[in-house]
């Protein structure tokens, strides 16, 4: 058979496969969804959902994937009791609103809400599932698969690095997402997250705060750690900016990730060592400064006074890992306390849980109880059998502490903006218009002008970036006797105010590092007289380096001509001394004269000894401070034992004695100043640049 003849059999192939191709998509006019579906860990329906993305898990097991097999569902570990206490918040809040006649009457609220398990990827990942559902739904044919958005809202997520992430990818639809726990001021930037709103202050005045709470104590020379995220990056860059504005300097400024290797926890560890500050500020995520903090508590790095972020430093289960307690008398921002009516029993009412999922109780009560259920347990489990009526009132751990109840409350309140908004649109009075066609873009744009209060009397109403108005406890790390931290409020930092009356704080109840009452923190100053801004600077340029070496010469030079003009040293023939011999000898002509020069050398020697001593552990490569303490160590310890010695000494060996405390002196200048920069020379010339002499280094100890 010839070319010419195969050709049309393939032609009648290639025709045969698309009549195949459209016949079937006409029986099947549907719209699939992309790659495996995303369920919810909680949900319930009802006539309007609302969607959330919490981390009911804090990390998930490592797996090596390869390009030959479809990579699996993550596998997410470490129940977080946090963030379910979060989702309880929200469930109380939605069952009140259920339960109410006056907001949404006859309208039922559901939920989907998701576990992201602490992946920014994945929550990038369930924020689209929440947005699309999951369902395959059919659609006329040449029809485009558009239809309603799946949730009213979106609630969370926690930290702020996945909170750009949901509102990165949702923001295009315009679905409302209200975050109660992420603080980055770049998510205030509505051209980026138009869709983006939240119940807890922004770090822009966080950052502030901390800035001016560590300049209300003097503290002026500080170290800073900061988490490697948006939420430390920025923040730590608005806090730097309000510190250098306040004459505030950094010593050091390091940042971190959990998934950092060990190498990098050692070289802050070391950083912070070698330092000389001992005021450490810190803006750190939850999960980020547990990492880190076991490190600190095995190195012992106590005695430093720590600022803190929110996300810690009203904590319980930071402060029950600080087993070393490093952390007493830290000090730090929190957002005011607050009570919910009824919250903390829901909360601790483990039955709304067990009807809304089976799989995520039973994780729960075994983390909570450490026990296994009989069912789960192998043979070879050593803990003992779960029966589900465990006494939940005599656990220890952070589930049953409500410490985060200001958090709580911030879901509490995401949940009833979404209410109130809905409430709006569906002109509710006694009962609702449920024909109404929801749309995000409306929804959005309620819930930006909702002003309403809530039970407990808190206002709730978003600025123009979808902020609430900003206002901070001001919290310390007290000890108590029994080990136990408690988190007392010191003071209360409101940035609406003036600004001489923005910090108002309680001095006489602070508790400090080690548990001292007072500051012992000295500084240099020589779903800092370098800081900027500081008036001492200017005292300290070149121009006045050289006229101060000008002016101690000329007062040297005034002090040998006066003593030389008036009475000056002549020969002298001394008779008594060898009385067969004659001893030429110079008479001081004025001892008041002579002892003014060697005393005014003497007092030059003790400050320049003392000020080199308190700059030898400056972080300069060109600091020569260390070298200049030894030499003026030499030369006061010469001259010191010169006084009695020429005193004691007759005749011609007075002035052997002179020209030997002369010389030693002299050559200890030499050898403690020019022989280390001749062996730079000749032995380390790769250090002999102006880049490496310019440079900074970790401080060196006396």
């Amino acid at each position: 058979m010839t070319s010419t003849q195969r050709w049309p059999e393939k032609g009648w192939a290639l025709l045969q496969l698309l009549l195949v191709a459209s016949a079937s998509s006409a029986e099947e006019p549907v719209c699939r969804q992309r790659g495996d579906p995303e369920n919810p860990l909680l949900s319930k329906n009802g006539d309007i959902i609302l969607g959330a993305i919490f981390s009911f898990h804090a990390s998930w097991k490592d797996r090596k994937d390869s390009y030959m097999n479809k990579p699996l569902p993550l596998q997410c570990t470490s129940l977080n009791f946090r963030d379910l206490q979060f989702a309880q918040a929200m469930l109380f809040a939605i069952e009140e609103i259920n339960n109410s006649t006056d907001l949404l009457p006859g309208i039922s609220v559901g939920y989907k809400i998701y576990d992201d398990c602490g992946s920014d990827a994945r929550s990038a990942g369930v924020t689209l599932a929440l947005a699309n559902g999951n369902e395959i739904v059919s659609v006329p044919s040449k029809t485009p698969c558009t239809r309603p958005a799946h949730v009213q809202a979106i609630i969370g997520a926690t930290s702020s690095s996945k909170s750009i992430a949901v509102a990165t990818v949702i923001g295009p639809f315009f679905i409302p997402v209200i975050s109660y726990f992420a603080t980055c001021a770049c998510l205030s930037d509505k051209t980026k997250y138009p869709s983006f709103l939240r119940t807890i202050p922004s770090d822009y005045y966080q950052s502030r705060a901390l800035a001016h709470l560590v300049k209300y104590f003097g503290w002026t020379w500080v170290g800073a750690i900061r988490t490697n995220s948006d939420y430390g990056n920025n923040g730590m860059a608005t806090f730097t900016e309000t510190a250098q504005q306040l004459g505030i300097c950094l010593e050091y400024s390091v940042s971190f990730f959990r998934t950092d290797p060990s190498a990098k926890i050692q070289r802050i560890i070391d950083i912070i060592k070698a330092s000389t500050s001992k005021v450490i500020v810190t803006f750190l995520a939850r999960a980020d400064f547990h990492v880190l903090l076991r490190e600190f508590s095995y190195y012992n790095l106590s005695g430093y006074q720590w600022i803190g972020s929110e996300t810690w430093i009203f904590d319980s289960r930071t402060a029950e890992m600080d087993i070393h307690h490093i952390l007493d008398g830290a000090i730090g921002l929190s957002i005011p306390k607050a009570h919910v009516t009824g919250l903390r029993e829901f909360i601790l009412n483990e039955k709304p849980l067990n009807s809304s999922n089976n799989e995520l109780f039973t994780e729960f009560w075994e983390t909570l109880f450490s026990c296994k259920f009989k069912e789960l347990k192998s043979s070879s489990d050593i803990q003992r059998e779960c029966t589900g009526h465990e006494d939940m009132t005599g656990v220890q751990n952070s589930f049953i502490d409500m410490s985060l109840m200001p958090l709580f409350n911030n879901v509490y309140k995401g949940v009833y903006a979404v209410a109130h908004a809905l409430h709006n649109i569906l002109s509710c009075n006694k009962t609702c218009n449920k024909t109404v066609q929801l749309d995000p873009l409306t929804v959005l744009q309620h819930i930006r002008k909702i002003h309403f209060t809530t039970k407990e009397g808190d206002e709730v109403h978003f600025d123009e970036n979808g902020d609430p108005a900003a206002k901070y406890d001001i919290i310390n790390w007290q000890s108590r006797e029994n080990g136990v931290v408690e988190f007392v409020t010191v003071g209360l930092y409101n940035p609406s105010l003036v600004p001489e009356k923005q910090l108002n704080l309680q001095n006489k109840s602070l508790i400090w590092a080690r548990n001292s009452k007072q500051v012992s923190y000295r500084t240099i100053s020589l779903f800092l007289s370098t800081r900027p801004g500081s008036n001492v600077k200017k005292w300290f340029g070149q121009t006045q380096q050289r006229l101060c070496v000008t002016a101690f010469t000329l007062i040297q030079v005034n002090i040998c001509i006066i003593w030389l003009t008036t009475s000056p040293p002549f020969p002298f023939k001394n008779f008594k001394e060898i009385k067969d011999k004659i001893t030429l000898e110079c008479a001081l002509g004025s001892v008041v004269g002579f002892w003014a020069v060697l005393g005014y050398i003497g007092l030059l020697a003790i400050l320049c000894f003392i000020f080199a001593f308190l700059a030898r552990k400056l972080p300069d490569n060109f600091n020569e401070a260390k070298f200049i303490t030894f030499s003026m160590l030499i030369f006061c310890a010469v001259w010191i034992t010169f006084v009695p010695s020429y005193v004691s000494s007759p005749g011609k060996f007075s002035v052997a004695v002179e020209i030997f405390a002369i010389l030693a002196s002299s050559f200890g200048l030499l050898i403690c100043i020019f022989i280390p920069k001749c062996y730079i020379i000749l032995m380390k010339p790769e250090k002999n640049t102006k880049k490496y002499v310019m440079g900074k280094k970790a401080p060196n100890s006396l």
